[in-house]
């Protein structure tokens, strides 16, 4: 059984930063193409960031601000999240696809999620 457990998430001051932790059980994390999404409250999930074995994918309004990086030895994934902005505040997610080839882009890891993480609330202020 697949389990994706999210933690890191909290309130943090504009300009200040974040690290989440998405730790998996049951799934390789080394394996696949995998990502960060969050969702606004009345907004479908958004893409923030993808990865598998190559250059990681940024969506344009986190890119030179956020970090996608896997361990391995550890099976986790992770988002560093630096210049955090009050419009950053949202519930992010883990995603896992079970894709080891081919693009990894935030549309096909949104197209081909298999599991979700619960979610980790991130609350930026002003």
């Amino acid at each position: 059984q697949v389990q994706l457990a999210e933690s890191g998430g909290g309130s943090e001051q504009a300009g200040g930063s974040l690290r989440l932790s998405c730790a998996a059980s049951g799934y390789t994390v080394s394996r696949y193409c995998m990502g960060w999404f969050r969702q606004f409250p009345g907004k479908e999930r958004e893409g923030v960031a993808t990865i598998d074995h190559g250059t990681p994918s940024y969506a344009d309004s986190v890119k030179g601000r956020f970090t996608i990086s896997k361990d391995n030895a550890k099976n986790i994934l992770y988002l560093q999240m630096n210049n955090l902005k009050p419009e950053d505040t949202a519930m992010y997610y883990c995603a896992a696809t079970q894709m080891f080839g081919g693009a990894c882009s935030i549309q096909r890891v949104y197209t081909y999620v298999e599991f979700w993480g619960q979610g980790t609330l991130v609350t930026v202020s002003s």
